[in-house]
């Protein structure tokens, strides 16, 4: 597995693991009403968007360099 591959799987994983925990604090903060779990969803959500943006600049720089 050469490590442009390596480097977006984990990219994906952490775009699925961001947006999960988001999900689990808003969940938390339905069920408990904690500005716990509203914070662990508002750190996590926008860092699952800039990881979805910066997989996107990284298959572009890839493509850019022909590798």
């Amino acid at each position: 597995m050469s490590l442009k591959a390596v480097h977006l799987f984990f990219i994906a994983c952490s775009i699925v693991l961001s947006f999960l925990v988001g999900a689990w604090g808003l969940q938390r903060y339905r069920i408990e009403g904690s500005g716990v779990g509203l914070t662990v969803a508002a750190v996590f959500y926008p860092a699952g968007v800039g990881l979805v943006v910066y997989g996107m600049r990284f298959v572009r720089k890839i493509k850019e360099l022909g590798l």
